[in-house]
Formats: structure tokens, sequence, C-alpha cells
């Protein structure tokens, strides 16, 4: 499957704007851990490899999720394949032992939208970095990729987005915290 999605900066104006605009779906706390291949440089193949536990209403969830390079210049489009995971704990143990390395958990509390049928906003408040916005939706076929680019830039420069993000959270931490290129 392809994520297509788009990264905004934001301020408490677009959170209102979406919070009176979109159907609130719930809200989460995630907590996505990174790891650096042992044999490969994901900074350099623009890859990552993540867990994320979200916790939501008193429940929990947890996945593991690989994100290939981005597809195209403007987005943050890219593969993705992501599988549920009942032991969270287990699997980093089995990470570990295959010689990956933890580099980074990134926290952040996200209230999820409804916009259309498959498309979902999203008001991050990242620790560290602050707030965002982004907007996401799956698709199969990467042909309908650069229409739906278009159309999701449209909504999020509607909602008051005026300075947009392709880095992901890690990089822009990692990049905060001096580490470049460590991903």
């Amino acid at each position: 499957m392809i994520e297509v999605e788009l990264k905004g900066y934001a301020d408490e104006k677009i959170f209102e704007r979406v919070r009176e605009r979109y159907k609130l779906l719930r809200r989460e706390y995630h907590e996505d851990t990174y790891f650096q291949h042992p044999c490969r440089d994901f900074s350099e193949t623009d890859e990552a490899l993540r867990i994320r536990v979200k916790r939501f209403n008193g429940h929990f969830e947890a996945f593991m999720t690989y994100k290939g390079p981005k597809l195209d210049r403007e987005s943050k489009t890219r593969k993705e394949i992501e599988v549920e995971l009942t032991d969270p704990d287990k699997h980093l143990q089995i990470l570990e032992s295959l010689g990956f390395v933890e580099v980074l958990t990134v926290v952040k509390k996200r209230e999820k939208y409804y916009v259309e049928k498959g498309v979902v906003i999203t008001l991050d408040e990242v620790e560290g970095l602050g707030k965002f916005v982004e907007i996401e939706t799956i698709v199969e076929d990467e042909t309908k990729v650069p229409e739906l680019v278009r159309r999701m830039k449209e909504i999020l420069l509607d909602l008051g987005v005026r300075r947009f993000e392709r880095r992901s959270y890690l990089e822009l931490l990692l990049e905060k915290e001096g580490n470049h290129g460590e991903t």
C-alpha cells in the first residue's frame, strides 16, 4: 500500500479550524520508537522502521511499520508495510537480537479527524517540536498520487497552513539534537 501524506506546521488557529470543520474520530497518545538497520543506513536510503504504541480510551494498540523512500518531491508519500503487534516488547527483543539499534522515541498527542472516505487529518503535538497538522490517505495505485497530493494540499492551504514539511518527526528531532543523518 502507498500512504499519501502531507504535513504542515500549525498553530492554535489551524487546530481550531480543523475542530470546527471535521468530525473527531479519537484522541490518541503515541510512542514511536525508531530503529537503525545493522547493515544499511536508513538516513541514506530514506527508509524507516518503527514500533508504534497507541493509547486511547483506556486501550492500546501496537504496530511495526516499515516506510520506504519518499516517492515524490512535494509530499511524504511512500510505500508502507504495517503489522499489528500483540507483544511489542517481544518484537523489540527480536529486533535487538538481530542487531537493530534503537535511535529515538517520538512522543506525541494526536487528534484524528474524518475528512472524507479514506482521508483523515491529524492534529499532532510533538514533544520537543510543537504543533503540526497532517492529512493522509492510502492508495494501491501510484498513478493516483499526484491528484491526491494536489487535493490534500488545497485542504491544508484552506485551513491556513503556509509552511509544509517533508521531514519526519524523527528527522526533525535528530536535527534539533545535532545528530544529522543518524536515522
